[in-house]
C-alpha cells in the first residue's frame, strides 16, 4: 500500500533529475535508427491515383533536408510543387495537372530524416499510378565532369522517348532523376522503350537545354531499359561474429545500369562587347563576350586614333583586350569619344557587322588640393633641411625608373628559364645591353642565350639558355636598356642564381597502352593542376627532371591536334576531347627513375581518377566520420 505524500516526492526526484540531465545520457547508446515509414496516400503503387495531396506517415517526428536539391519527381514538374514536413509526415502538393495513364516516382534520396540525430532514411522511393499499370524499370550510370573526371553532384538526368535531337532543347524529359555525390543517378519508374538519355545541370528548372551556359551531357546510343533475374545471398547473423544461416534470394536488376556521360558547357557563345572601362588616364580595356578571329576596329571621335594605342591580349583568346594609350595629348583627355566596330551574333546566330559609339571616363582620381598641399609642405621641409645641411638647392629631381620583375630564384630547375615582367609595354629594348655570365671556377665568362617576347603578353621577355646542372650564373642589365612607352627606363639589374643538381631530381616514364598519335599527358600535383605537359611518341610519355613528390596524370585525346583539350558541341552532335587519367598517383624521392605501364582502358572512366585528387567526395563517408564523432563525444561525455 503506497503512503500519502509517497507519489509527489517520487515525482519531484524525477523532475529534479530531468532538469539535471538536459541532452543524451551518460554512456546511452546513439541512436542511429532512420525514421520508418508507415502508411500513406495514395498507397505505395497504388493505380488509377488521381489526388496531387500526397501524404507520407512515419514512426517518430521528421525533417527534410535539403528538399529542393535532393527530392526528385518524375515525370519533372515545371511548377515546382509545395513539399514540407510536418510533424510525422511528409506533405506533397502537385502543382502540374497529372498525366494520364503515367508513374508517377518521387525520389527521397536521403532527404528524410528523424527530427533529433539527423539519421537519414536512405533511397526511400514513393511510387503510384494514374493508370492501370505500374512501370518498374530503372536506368542507372554515372556522369562525370569531360575535362577531369570529376564526379558531378546534383545533376539533373534525363530520358526522352522523342527521337528527335531538337527534343532535348524544346520539351522537358519524360522521366528524370539527379545525381548523388558520388555522380551516380537511377531514374526509376521508366516504361519499356528506346529513349535518349541526356545530363542537364540546369539554370532555368524548365528541365530542357535553353542556356548555351549550361552543363549537358548526351549518349550517342539508343538506352533500352531491360531486366534478368539474379541470385544473391543473404546472411542471418545470431551475434556480431557467428554466422545463423547463408540463404539464397532471387532478385530482378535492372539494366543498363552501367551508363557513363560525360558532362561538358559549350564554348561557343554569342559574340557581343560586354562592358569596357577606363581605371586609368593611360588605358582603356574592352571585354567582348566570346574570343573572335579579328581585332575590332576603332574611330577616334574627339581624338586621332592612327598609331595611338598599343594593344595587349590580356588571355590567350581575342576577347579581353587593353589598349595602351601612347600619345599624352589624347591620354589627358577626361572623356575618350569612340567607333568601336566589330563582329556581332545577331537573332539568327549569324555574325554581323556592328559598330557602338563609347564614351570612357577614367576612374583615375585627380589628387585632392588636400594631397597637393601635403606634397608642397614635404617638398618645402626638404630644401629647409638641405640648407641647415648647406646642400646645393640645384639637385637633380629623383629619377623615376621604369621598374622591373625578373623571375630567377635563387635555385632553378634546369628546365626553367628567366623572365622579365614589366608595368607597361615596351618601347625599346636594347638587347646588346643584357649579359648572361657563367661561374667557371671562379672566374665569370659571357655565354649565349636567346632574349625573346612572350607569345601571349606583350609586357613580358623570356631569357633561354641551356644551363649546366649546379654551376652558378649572373644575368646583369644595363642602364636605360629597355625604355618604356611613356618615356621612363630601368635601372642597373643583376640577378644570380644556381642550377639545381642533377641528383635532386627523379624522372617518370609511362608506356602507354592504347595511346594514339596526336595524344599528350598532362602530369598533375596533388591539387590537379598541370605541372609539365608532354606529347605521346610512339605509345611513350617521358617527363624528365621532376622535383620529388607526388603525381597524378592524365592523357588527353586531342583530336584536332590543336595541343589543348576542347568541349564538344550538342548543336553539332559533337562530344569532348576523351580524358583519361592514370588510376593511381606517383610518388618518387630524388635520384628515382619510374616506368609505368598505363592501359588506357584498363578501367572505366568513373573508376580512373585517384581518390586522393579527387575534390568532389561521397556524403556517405563524411556522414560516416560525424557520426563517429558524435559516437565519441558522448562517450567522452559520460566519463566526465
Amino acid at each position: 500500500m503506497l503512503r500519502r505524500g509517497a507519489l509527489p516526492l517520487t515525482a519531484v526526484a524525477v523532475f529534479l533529475y530531468s532538469c539535471a540531465s538536459v541532452g543524451t545520457l551518460g554512456g546511452g547508446d546513439y541512436d542511429e535508427a532512420p525514421p520508418k515509414f508507415l502508411k500513406g496516400k495514395p498507397m505505395p503503387n497504388e493505380l488509377n491515383a488521381s489526388q496531387k495531396r500526397i501524404t507520407i506517415e512515419f514512426d517518430e517526428y521528421i525533417k527534410l533536408d535539403k528538399p529542393q536539391e535532393k527530392i526528385v519527381i518524375s515525370p519533372p514538374q515545371v511548377q515546382q510543387p509545395n513539399v514540407r514536413a510536418s510533424g510525422k509526415k511528409v506533405l506533397i502538393d502537385l502543382q502540374d495537372t497529372l498525366i494520364p495513364n503515367t508513374t508517377y516516382t518521387i525520389d527521397f534520396g536521403d532527404a528524410v530524416q528523424d527530427n533529433n540525430e539527423g539519421n537519414p532514411l536512405e533511397n526511400f522511393v514513393y511510387t503510384f499510378s494514374t493508370g492501370e499499370r505500374l512501370d518498374t524499370m530503372e536506368v542507372s550510370g554515372t556522369i562525370l565532369n569531360a575535362m577531369n573526371l570529376e564526379p558531378i553532384k546534383g545533376m539533373m538526368v534525363g530520358l526522352h522517348a522523342d527521337m528527335a535531337d531538337s527534343a532535348f532543347t524544346s520539351k522537358p524529359f519524360d522521366r528524370v532523376g539527379r545525381t548523388d555525390s558520388r555522380g551516380r543517378f537511377t531514374i526509376k519508374g521508366v516504361a519499356p522503350g528506346e529513349y535518349h538519355i541526356f545530363g542537364l545541370q540546369e539554370n532555368d528548372q524548365n528541365y530542357y537545354y535553353s542556356q548555351p551556359t549550361e552543363m549537358v551531357a548526351f549518349d550517342d546510343s539508343l538506352v533500352i531499359p531491360s531486366f534478368d533475374l539474379r541470385m544473391r545471398q543473404d546472411t542471418t547473423w545470431i551475434d556480431s561474429l557467428v554466422i545463423d544461416t547463408i540463404v539464397e534470394r532471387q532478385y530482378t536488376h535492372y539494366l543498363p545500369d552501367q551508363l557513363i556521360l560525360k558532362a561538358f558547357v559549350n564554348n561557343k557563345k554569342d559574340q557581343r562587347l560586354a562592358k569596357s572601362e577606363r581605371t586609368t588616364k593611360k588605358d582603356f580595356t574592352l571585354f567582348f563576350t566570346a574570343p573572335a578571329d579579328t581585332f575590332p576596329t576603332i574611330r577616334g571621335i574627339n581624338f586621332d586614333e592612327k598609331d595611338a594605342f598599343v594593344i595587349e591580349q590580356l588571355t590567350d583568346r581575342i576577347d579581353t583586350l587593353k589598349y595602351w594609350i601612347k600619345d599624352s595629348l589624347i591620354f589627358q583627355l577626361d572623356t575618350l569619344q569612340m567607333e568601336v566596330s566589330y563582329l556581332y551574333t545577331d537573332s539568327l546566330k549569324e555574325l554581323v557587322p556592328r559598330t557602338d559609339t563609347l564614351r570612357l571616363t577614367s576612374r583615375e582620381k585627380p589628387k585632392s588640393e588636400r594631397e597637393l598641399q601635403k606634397e608642397k609642405e614635404e617638398k618645402e621641409k626638404e630644401e629647409k633641411r638641405r640648407r641647415e645641411r648647406g646642400d646645393t638647392l640645384n639637385v637633380e629631381p629623383k629619377i623615376e625608373f621604369l621598374s622591373v620583375d625578373i623571375y630567377a630564384p635563387s635555385s632553378i630547375d634546369i628546365y626553367d628559364y628567366l623572365t622579365l615582367t614589366f608595368p607597361e609595354p615596351v618601347a625599346n629594348l636594347d638587347s646588346a645591353a643584357f649579359h648572361l655570365l657563367h661561374k667557371v671556377d671562379t672566374l665569370w665568362h659571357d655565354v649565349p642565350f636567346e632574349l625573346q617576347p612572350d607569345t601571349l603578353n606583350i609586357r613580358v621577355f623570356n631569357v633561354y639558355a641551356d644551363w649546366k646542372a649546379g654551376d652558378s650564373y649572373s644575368l646583369q642589365v644595363d642602364s636605360a636598356a629597355v625604355f618604356g612607352i611613356y618615356g621612363r627606363f630601368i635601372d642597373k639589374q643583376k640577378k644570380d642564381f644556381n642550377v639545381k643538381t642533377l641528383d635532386s631530381y627523379g624522372q617518370v616514364f609511362f608506356n602507354i597502352s592504347g595511346a594514339k598519335e596526336g595524344d599528350f599527358v598532362e602530369l598533375l600535383d596533388t591539387k590537379d593542376a598541370v605541372v609539365r605537359t608532354e606529347s605521346v611518341v610512339n605509345g611513350r610519355a617521358d617527363f624528365y627532371y621532376l622535383n620529388p613528390g607526388k603525381y597524378a596524370a592524365r592523357l588527353i585525346r586531342d583530336v584536332n591536334r590543336n595541343e589543348k583539350w576542347d568541349t564538344g558541341d550538342y548543336a553539332q552532335h559533337l562530344q569532348p576531347e576523351e580524358v583519361f587519367y592514370y588510376p593511381q598517383m606517383i610518388e618518387f624521392k630524388a635520384n628515382f627513375d619510374v616506368l609505368q605501364d598505363w592501359d588506357l582502358n584498363a578501367k572505366s572512366p568513373d573508376l580512373q581518377k585517384p581518390e586522393e585528387i579527387k575534390k568532389q567526395k561521397p556524403e556517405q563517408q563524411q556522414r560516416n566520420n560525424n557520426r563517429n564523432r558524435n559516437n565519441s563525444n558522448n562517450r567522452n561525455g559520460s566519463r566526465r
